[in-house]
């Protein structure tokens, strides 16, 4: 970042305040349960070259970028927000809003701007413009292409599993995604009301994601979702995560629900899948904690359309003044979203994956100067980009996946993307 010192000033908002009447298509939106960061504008930013060792570069450059702003009262500390590409080869960045509106676990909502030193911080309001209404109709099938087409989507999986038969892999986690010409301007602020609408207890996100090469000039699209994934939270010595693998279909029917998630629990093949993912994290955040506790079996978390498997892990850093973005380096992608042993399954999934994840299945997060911050997984996702919107899905593969199994769990994601996606 260049130019001049930048000063940040903070003010209460009130409790009623809606994190997303902050939010416009240029700005971010991270929120579950009400809490989270909502900003417009960009008062600075940082970037860092793709290759090994980018997420702690950031970290590094997040620390002392955030450290040298000056604030002029006694608020919050400044954040600065965004996505990290999946592809550690890609460049990473975090913006520094001109305007945020963050509320912490205190339930107090706060206003914060930030501005160059001699200057003075914007007056304007947030717009707040209604972004409700009627959905519009489904979508044809000559209005969606698959990328890549099913079959060769199957084909893949086979090759995968055969692959972890060998001893080649214990886990690698496949993605696909589809192209929805809408045929109309998309709204990225109304997919991000309905996503909120629908499942509240997951992070809702939308972020602008770099044009190839992490050109700040030209944004490819806005990234809008809805994750239930927690990456890592950092507040002060507290860190928590939830990894999330394994999963089953919900439906209406009460009976037929809880069948379907005792199912899960109780399969092999599920279970297998989500203790790669939890063994893997515990390996990775027991070294940063004095105490790590997690259940001992995994437990069911429901979203609106997907039971998971999941295992909430909560602890105390050995340094509280470890930055979010160190752990975040370090977990990176976890095995459920990748895969294990991880080099192995990069090294696979650029054999058999044809897609440019971009920052799907990235974090997607902030980070204040304290090194605070939560980080969600990027999942459950489209990339709308004028009238045309790219979804993503992806399966974890483990020993006895079924292709077809595995390709119609990838369907089901898609479905319920795109219901939601007749409101943006």
């Amino acid at each position: 970042m260049s130019g001049a010192p930048l000063v940040a000033g903070a003010r209460r908002l009130g409790p009623a305040f809606d994190l997303i009447a902050n939010y416009e298509p240029d700005g971010f939106f991270f929120e579950r349960s009400g809490l989270g960061v909502s900003s417009s504008g960009t008062a600075g930013g940082f970037d860092v070259n793709g290759g090994p060792g980018r997420i702690e570069e950031l970290a590094r450059v997040a620390g002392e970028t955030l450290g040298a702003i000056r604030r002029d009262d006694d608020g919050p500390p400044v954040v600065a927000v965004g996505a990290i590409p999946f592809d550690e080869s890609e460049p990473a960045s975090l913006t520094i809003p001109s305007r945020a509106a963050v509320r912490r676990r205190t339930g107090d909502t706060w206003r914060i701007d930030v501005w160059p030193e001699g200057g003075a911080p914007g007056e304007t309001e947030p717009r707040g413009r209604w972004v409700g209404g009627a959905p519009h109709q489904a979508f044809a099938d000559i209005q969606l292409r698959p990328d890549p087409e099913p079959v060769r989507y199957a084909t893949a999986v086979e090759e995968a599993t055969r692959r972890i038969a060998a001893g080649e892999l214990r886990k690698i986690v496949l993605a696909r995604s589809l192209l929805v010409e809408a045929g109309r301007e998309l709204d990225p602020k109304r997919l991000l009301w309905r996503l909120r609408a629908v499942d509240p207890d997951c992070f809702a996100f939308a972020v602008p994601t770099l044009a190839p090469g992490g050109r700040r000039d030209r944004s490819r699209g806005v990234l809008v979702g809805a994750s239930p994934e927690l990456l890592v939270s950092v507040a002060g010595a507290e860190v928590r995560a939830t990894p999330l693998a394994g999963s089953a279909p919900r439906f209406g029917d009460r009976e037929e629900d809880r069948a379907s998630a005792e199912r899960l629990l109780g399969s092999d093949k599920d279970r297998e899948e989500h203790a790669v993912v939890s063994e893997f994290v515990g390996l990775v955040l027991g070294p940063f904690c004095d105490r790590l506790n997690h259940p001992e079996e995994p437990e069911l978390l429901g979203t609106a359309n997907v039971w998971h498997l999941a295992t909430p892990f909560h602890g105390r850093l050995r340094d509280p003044a470890r930055s979010v973005l160190d752990l975040v380096a370090e977990l990176h992608p976890t095995p459920a979203v990748c895969g294990a042993p991880r080099d192995g399954a990069r090294k696979v999934l650029g054999e058999l994956e044809t897609l440019d994840r971009g920052c799907y299945a990235g974090p997607i997060g902030w980070v204040d100067a304290n090194g605070d911050g939560e980080w969600a997984i990027g999942l459950r996702c489209a990339e709308i980009a004028g009238s045309t919107a790219r979804l993503f899905a992806g399966a974890g593969i483990v020993a006895g996946s079924v292709p077809e199994l595995e390709l119609d769990e990838t369907e089901r994601k898609f479905r319920a993307l795109l219901d939601s996606l007749r409101w943006g």
